[in-house]
């Protein structure tokens, strides 16, 4: 039976606690752990519990008010200790609360199950309900020169997951410049406008937050979906693109005032509807590229306006592209120039090489292990053009002759890794191993060898992960990923130590001219 529950049983407004960021009202809740199951909850007691004390928060359809969408897509892969905990006792440093002393731990296991479920059908996120959400600074005016007396080109972002913000660091002199605030579960690599003044990411639950590096000052942002992957802007910069599981849509926002400017229903050339696994964007072919979740299509969106059609005042078209593939891909690889795409499919351990010009594929190319094609490196090599990927579940990193895509060498690591970064001034290239006991391992290969010339263990015990050269490659930084983590420095050349900057769960570094340049050395 489920007791009754009035007004007086809630929790103290301080239970909810929102505070103002750049006019932006924010939470931090109960989605910072994943979903694990509680088979032995009670979730209609604990939707009892929930419209009582959480929905003020998250909205009774669990979609995410002040604070973010608490359902299994946007839950499933937070990081973060069990939701029962967090529920329990809260978050230190956060705005989330400790239920402990008012809620039972039966009660507690309840709201755990409830939240586990997912959402009786898939609800709406259209034009009307993106628009709604968006929250813009009508003050706002460019910055004209960098508020900074240091190189715009060579700033670098790290992004600290562990408090949800960003800091914006010197890359010469690695002082921090500023550390801004971000949604809840930054994903997918931040993006930069193509003169690397302005900065947008994107949260788990789809909002998008723009950023004025030069500025240094949040302009706005807006809930583009509800369980967002990653986002791309297009090669002039007009354009920002959001993939979304949920629902499986694209969205397309105006890059200047963050205004919808279509959603975009994704569903396949025989009516399947597909969650959409990454955006990409294609500069030389003025176009973004879409890896689909859950049908054997790659899709081409033109951003082009000199290819659209729309009369005066209309909303353009953004034509569409329907490339049919014989397996689901869902993690990209490209070439430098755009011309050919390489694509991994869980279906099969052979990755697939489609030419984008023909739209027909033109090789496989033997890769056992689940690939991670989307932190692929290349580099010159005995006169052709390489490219690199680490495994995620197999110790070896795979390197493939572009030209004959034969495998040229594997090279066997301490674990599966996630994440390869090099520089074109640099004869290393670096690879974590993310996962297994080795997780404190970072290789640096020669690049010439193609052999391990020194594996660095500078946290022992600790995840080691993601590395980022800065705009000359004289200097790669690398993440202690841990919420007393740290970026440290390293000489690229005597792979000495230089310095180690503090941090809250460092994971994804990013340097503008790298980013805005498509280097060779990090992934696109």
């Amino acid at each position: 039976m489920i007791p009754s529950i009035n007004s007086s049983d809630r929790p103290a407004p301080s239970s909810c606690l929102k505070y103002s960021f750049a006019g932006v009202m924010l939470v931090t809740t109960l989605a910072m752990a994943p979903v694990t199951g509680w088979a032995g909850g009670d979730p209609a007691h604990g939707r009892a519990l929930y419209d009582a004390h959480c929905a003020d928060c998250h909205m009774a359809s669990r979609l995410g008010g002040t604070g973010p969408a608490l359902i299994p897509q946007t839950l499933h892969r937070m990081y973060g200790p069990k939701l029962d905990t967090v529920i329990r006792d809260g978050r230190v440093a956060t705005q989330m609360p400790g239920f402990g002393e008012l809620l039972s731990e039966i009660d507690i296991s309840d709201i755990a199950a409830y939240l586990s479920q997912p959402l009786a059908q898939s609800p709406d996120w259209g034009m009307v309900e993106i628009l709604e959400t968006r929250d813009f600074r009508d003050d706002y005016t460019p910055a004209k020169t960098p508020v900074f007396d240091v190189d715009p080109m060579n700033v670098t972002l790290a992004v600290e997951i562990a408090d949800s913000h960003v800091s914006v660091l010197d890359g010469d002199s690695f002082a921090r410049l500023a550390r801004f605030e971000t949604p809840f579960a930054v994903h997918g690599g931040p993006k930069f406008s193509p003169d690397g003044r302005l900065v947008y990411v994107v949260s788990r639950d789809g909002w998008v937050q723009k950023y004025d590096l030069w500025g240094l000052t949040e302009v706005g942002r807006i809930r583009a979906g509800l369980n967002a992957r990653n986002i791309a802007i297009s090669a002039d910069g007009k354009w920002l693109a959001v993939a979304n599981y949920l629902p499986m849509t694209l969205t397309i926002l105006d890059a200047a005032t963050l205004r919808p400017e279509k959603v975009i229903e994704v569903t396949g050339s025989d009516g399947t509807p597909s969650r959409v696994s990454a955006v990409y964007q294609a500069p030389p072919r003025d176009s973004f590229v879409l890896a689909l979740k859950d049908i054997p299509e790659v899709w081409e969106i033109s951003t082009s306006d000199t290819r659209l059609e729309d009369p005066p005042g209309t909303a353009h078209g953004f034509p569409i592209r329907k490339i049919t593939v014989e397996h689901v891909l869902d993690d990209f690889f490209f070439d430098q120039g755009y011309e050919h795409l390489i694509g991994a499919s869980r279906e099969t351990e052979k990755a697939r090489v489609l030419d984008l010009v023909s739209g027909q594929e033109v090789a496989e190319i033997d890769l056992p292990g689940m690939p991670h094609l989307g932190s692929g490196i290349t580099w010159e090599w005995n006169g052709t053009r390489v490219m690199a990927t680490p495994h995620l579940k197999e110790g070896m990193i795979s390197v493939i002759d572009m030209e004959t895509w034969q495998t040229v060498k594997r090279i066997e690591t301490e674990g599966p890794g996630f994440f390869m970064r090099s520089h074109a001034n640099s004869r290393y290239a670096w690879a974590d191993v993310f996962f297994g006991p080795n997780r404190d391992v970072m290789h640096v290969i020669d690049k010439e060898t193609l052999e391990i010339v020194k594996t660095l263990r500078p946290a022992p015990g600790k995840t080691v992960a993601h590395t980022e050269f800065t705009r000359d490659g004289r200097h790669a930084l690398v993440s202690i990923w841990e919420d007393d983590g740290a970026v440290i420095v390293y000489d690229a050349d005597t792979l000495e130590e230089v310095t180690r900057l503090p941090m809250k769960k460092p994971s994804g570094k990013y340097n503008v001219w790298n980013k805005i340049t498509f280097a060779e050395g990090t992934s696109h």
